[in-house]
C-alpha cells in the first residue's frame, strides 16, 4: 500500500506541476493530517536509533538510516453510504477501523515485515487523549479495533505502542471506499484462493482457484471472514496479506506511469481517501517515502500475524500469546 501510494504521487507531482498547480493543489487538499505527535507528548517508547549508513547497490548514494514503524489502518470512516453499498459501514456516520497492520520498514529499505493485529484480540486500552478535551478512560479485555471507535486514530496509535513497546513513526489509514477505487486505477488485482468464498456479507462469492478482482471485489476479499475457515479474523488476515503481496505485484508490472488519465485517478483515489499523521499529510512527503521504497519488491515483503491464542474468557475473542508476541515486537524496535 505505501509503495502504491509512492507510485501514484510521484507520477501526480509532475502532473500537478503541468496543470500549472491545480492538480497539486487539489490531490495535496485531499489528504487528512491529524497531529498525533502532539496528543500524545512525550510518554511514549523510545524512537528507533539512527544505523551506519547503507548504500545502493546501484549507487554510492546513502539509503535511509533508520527504520520506520508505520500502523496502517483500513477503515471506513469517511464515506458511511459509499461504505455500507461496498459491504461495510453504515449510512449514520460511524466508523470502524477492520484491518490493522504495523509496517516495519528496515534501515536501507531493503525489506519490510508487515505484522497484522487481529481486530479480535482482547487489550487493555489505555486512556486516550480526545480531540475535544478530556480523554477516554482505561478499558480491559477490551477489543483491539474498539480503540478508533472510541478515540480514533491518536487512541489507536497509543493503544498499539502500548500493546507492542514500539514506537509508531507515523500513521496512515486508507478508507475502505478508496481502496476500492484505487484497485480499479490499477486495473484490477490477480489473486489466488485457496477454498471456495460465499459470504453474503462481504457480497463476495469465489470459487477457490485464480481470480483478476476488479475493486470492489478486492475490498470484499480484505472484508471477507465468515465464509472462510471457522470464520475469524485470522482467516480474514490471511487473504489480507495475499492481496497485499498481489498488489505489490501488479504495481511492479503496472504502465500507471506512461498513462496520465490512469495516474491522476489512482492518485486522486489515494489522497481522497487518506488520514495520515501531520508528518506525511502532503504530497511531497508521502512522495519522499513511496520514493524510497522504489526498490521494494513483493519478494522483500514478509507477512506475519501476531501470535494469540484463544481467549480464556470468551472463545470467540483471541489474546496475545506470549512470549511469542512480546519477541515479535522486540524485532521491530
Amino acid at each position: 500500500m505505501l509503495k502504491a501510494v509512492g507510485l501514484a504521487l510521484a507520477g501526480a507531482l509532475v502532473l500537478g506541476v503541468g496543470a500549472a498547480g491545480w492538480a497539486y493543489w487539489h490531490l495535496n487538499n485531499n489528504i487528512k493530517g491529524v497531529d498525533v505527535n502532539s496528543a500524545l507528548g512525550d510518554d511514549r517508547p523510545a524512537r528507533a536509533a539512527a544505523r551506519p549508513a547503507p548504500t545502493s547497490s546501484a549507487s554510492s548514494a546513502p539509503l535511509s538510516t533508520e527504520p520506520l514503524n508505520i500502523l496502517v489502518l483500513g477503515s471506513d470512516s469517511r464515506s458511511g453510504a459509499e461504505n455500507a453499498e461496498l459491504g461495510g459501514g453504515d449510512s449514520t456516520g460511524g466508523a470502524r477501523s477492520d484491518t490493522a497492520m504495523v509496517v516495519h520498514l528496515d534501515a536501507g529499505r531493503a525489506s519490510a515485515t508487515v505484522v497484522s493485529i487481529p481486530r479480535d484480540t482482547l487489550v487493555t486500552r489505555p486512556s486516550c487523549p480526545l480531540p475535544s478535551g478530556g480523554s477516554t478512560t482505561v478499558a480491559y479485555h477490551a477489543m483491539f479495533n474498539s480503540a478508533y471507535a472510541v478515540g480514533g486514530p491518536v487512541c489507536a496509535v497509543k493503544t498499539v505502542e502500548s500493546i507492542t513497546g514500539v514506537r509508531m513513526d507515523h500513521y496512515l489509514e486508507i478508507d475502505f471506499s478508496g481502496f476500492a477505487e484505487l484497485v480499479d486505477a490499477l486495473g484490477g488485482v490477480t489473486v489466488t484462493t485457496d477454498q471456495d468464498i460465499d459470504d453474503n456479507d462481504s457480497h463476495l462469492h469465489l470459487a477457490a482457484g485464480t481470480h483478476h478482482l476488479d475493486g470492489k471485489q478486492a475490498l470484499g476479499l480484505a472484508r471477507t471472514r465468515h465464509g472462510i475457515g471457522d470464520g475469524s479474523d485470522l482467516g480474514r488476515i490471511g487473504l489480507q496479506q495475499k492481496l497485499v503481496k498481489s498488489l505489490l505485484e501488479q504495481i511492479a508490472s503496472s504502465d500507471l506511469l506512461t498513462d496520465p488519465a490512469r495516474l491522476y485517478k489512482a492518485a486522486d483515489a489515494i489522497t481522497g481517501s487518506l488520514t495520515t499523521d501531520t508528518g506525511l499529510d502532503s504530497l511531497a512527503e508521502l512522495t519522499r517515502l513511496g520514493e524510497s521504497l522504489k526498490g521494494l519488491s513483493a519478494a522483500d515483503v514478509t507477512t506475519v500475524t501476531m501470535p494469540v491464542v484463544p481467549a480464556p474468557s470468551d472463545p470467540d475473542r483471541v489474546v496475545a500469546r506470549e512470549p511469542a508476541a512480546s519477541e515479535l515486537w522486540e524485532s521491530l524496535r
